[in-house]
């Protein structure tokens, strides 16, 4: 097994773009979580 410095920059993209893809998807997670908790605040408000 060698190790070639080449490589590894050559893949940081790749790397990078995943780490952007798991950002982007806890932000969907975080703002559908958001916008949940308003959505259901308000209709509890409705009943009460």
């Amino acid at each position: 097994m060698q190790f070639n410095p080449i490589n590894f920059l050559v893949n940081l993209r790749y790397m990078g773009l995943g780490l952007l893809g798991i950002f982007v998807v806890i932000g969907i997670i975080i703002a559908v979580t958001l916008i949940l908790g308003r959505v259901t605040a308000r209709s509890a408000d409705k009943q009460a």
